[in-house]
């Protein structure tokens, strides 16, 4: 397990629910080519720290599941919630911070078009109160 350093940007983003939590996906680029190379997930709800995804991660894994394989299953859901979820938002450029503390995952090459996810406690500008408000799950 990496921890990361903190990061920011201003690219492509989007706010999903997921378990009654709002998380917010972006993609960071690590040169001027932007070609996306690596995912940044992290909760907006108030209250919620990134450890929960991971949590959530490792309840909808087998019980031998790696950092790899849970990592696999975030950006999986972060991925199918930017192409066909119910968001709740989503903007072609805004901007985000990751705080420093989270984690990394080499995914060792290309999924769903990304090298890396970064998770941590993660701001997305133009959110509202009301949109990252936790919500009862079904």
């Amino acid at each position: 397990m990496h921890h990361i350093s903190g990061a920011e940007g201003r690219t492509r983003t989007c706010v999903f629910l997921m378990s009654g939590i709002v998380f917010g996906y972006a993609t960071h680029h690590w040169n001027e080519r932007s070609l996306g190379e690596v995912g940044v997930v992290g909760p907006l709800t108030p209250g919620v720290d990134w450890s929960r995804l991971w949590q959530l991660a490792a309840d909808m894994n087998k019980e031998t599941a790696t950092e790899t394989d849970k990592g696999k299953w975030i950006m999986l859901q972060a991925h199918r919630a930017f192409i066909c979820g119910a968001l709740l938002a989503r903007w072609d450029e805004a901007g985000w911070k990751l705080e420093p503390g989270g984690r990394r995952v080499d995914f060792g090459g290309a999924y769903f078009n990304r090298y890396e996810l970064w998770t941590g406690n993660l701001t997305v500008e133009g959110t509202t109160p009301a949109m990252v408000a936790p919500r009862p799950t079904v």
